[in-house]
């Protein structure tokens, strides 16, 4: 795992159509139910539950994702973390992101927000596919290993390349961006200084009016000619410091509205230093994305005691409202402690929520203290999936997303062994 804030690096371009992608993927997947076919199955169910709760509340939403550049730019490579098999890259791009949510043809809410776009790949370290790693095919849903994939999928016969199957998207959020592309940047100041020269010159020209006298009408010619000479000039310069002063004003106001999340800025020191001693490859990225993955899943399930990640208690009844949620950028990391084998970590995690309740949709700014388990002695797999479990007991692959019991064993499958759980989430 690593950073570079200097060396600034374009992802290469099989990652970059991907991403891409996923951008134009994303909103009819939430808003008409389809699949995107090189989405990780997690984010995939997950999208699946939320289509479905906007479904059951009687909702229609329209949700486009856009790059806000005119000019393209690829995605630019972020941190990075590996196991023996697999490594993920964290990817971003400035975007921006639009809502309208509608019952019967009515409008219920609407907004644009300007955002980065982060996106993590997975892909294979070495280019040989671990044989024996399953995997869901994208077409009819059923569950292979990669082996049987390579000659086609065994169900409907769709056959597919290893590069259909990796690189693909394991996570994904969208944080509040205060600074302006490139464009917006330029159309902001351009605007700024339209409207101070046009002020400078009506307020400068109503000024002269008043001194206006029938026994110097040259002179007050001359005075107009030079305040439609100066007022560009003068407009110029005070729209640049008048756009400066409002760029600078907008990020004291957003620093103020998300001060709340300044207590979770040594959040990945603490639990890398802490994790990395129980095994190398655990890292705050993994971490962070996988309690993403595990919250707005059991949020958005009808019935998240029939999980198999959630061990704990029925959730708020209050989550049942909540038909979109966005990661808001911070995961503030409390107590760590390690016992008989299993590590417990408690966190407060930051999301912007969209609530549709009765004929209101609403945003709120929301705080879920979550609490997660995993065993030590089990090293990480990045290519791990709740959709796609093999029995410890019997050795046969099903999905453990509709089922927590072997269908062929009747075992129950213990997820805390393989991967982080989710034993308790509610509303701060």
């Amino acid at each position: 795992m690593g950073y570079n804030f200097f060396d600034i690096k374009e992802v290469k371009q099989s990652f970059d159509k991907k991403l891409n992608e996923f951008i134009y993927s994303l909103g009819t997947s939430i808003g008409e139910g389809k699949d995107i076919s090189f989405a990780d199955n997690d984010i995939t169910y997950m999208l699946k539950l939320q289509h479905d709760r906007i479904v059951e509340k009687g909702l229609e939403i329209e949700y486009e994702v856009y790059p806000r550049e005119k000019e393209y730019k690829p995605f630019i490579a972020g941190s990075n973390w590996k196991d023996s098999h697999y490594e993920s890259v964290v990817c971003f791009k400035q975007c921006g992101v639009k809502r309208s949510i509608k019952r019967d043809g009515k409008r219920l809410y609407k907004d644009n927000r300007k955002s980065v776009l982060y996106e993590t790949m997975t892909d294979v370290l070495t280019g040989s596919h671990p044989d024996n790693d399953t995997f869901c095919c994208p077409n009819c849903g059923a569950v292979s290993t990669i082996a049987e994939l390579q000659n086609g999928c065994p169900y409907c016969r769709t056959k597919y390349k290893m590069d259909d199957l990796f690189p693909k998207v394991t996570g994904y959020y969208f944080r509040d961006d205060v600074a302006p592309a490139g464009s917006e940047n330029k159309i902001g100041m351009i605007v700024s200084m339209v409207i101070c020269t046009v002020f400078l010159f009506f307020t400068a020209s109503f000024a002269k009016l008043f001194t206006f006298s029938f026994d110097n009408i040259p002179g007050f010619i001359g005075g107009m000619i030079w305040i439609a000479l100066l007022s560009p000039v003068f407009g110029v310069v005070s729209g640049y410091f008048t756009y400066s002063f409002f760029l600078l004003f907008r990020l004291f106001a957003v620093a103020i509205s998300t001060s709340s999340k300044m207590g979770t800025a040594g959040s990945r020191s603490k639990f890398e230093s802490r994790m990395k001693k129980i095994s190398p490859e655990f890292s705050f990225e993994y971490f962070t994305s996988k309690a993403i993955s595990l919250i707005k899943t059991a949020v958005y399930s009808k019935d998240e005691k029939e999980l198999l990640f959630f061990k704990g208690e029925a959730l708020d009844s209050e989550m049942k409202d909540i038909i979109d949620m966005n990661y808001g950028g911070a995961l503030g990391v409390g107590k760590i402690k390690e016992e008989n084998g299993i590590v417990t970590v408690n966190a407060n995690a930051f999301f912007d929520v969209l609530y549709a309740k009765g004929d209101k949709v609403f945003l709120k700014h929301q705080i879920f203290e979550t609490t997660f388990q995993r065993r030590t002695d089990i090293p990480v797999n990045f290519n791990f999936s709740m959709t796609r479990i093999s029995c410890p007991s019997c050795g046969i692959s099903y999905d453990a997303t509709k089922n927590k019991y072997c269908p062929g064993c009747g075992n129950e499958y213990e997820i805390i062994s393989d991967d982080w759980a989710l034993v308790d989430v509610k509303l701060k």
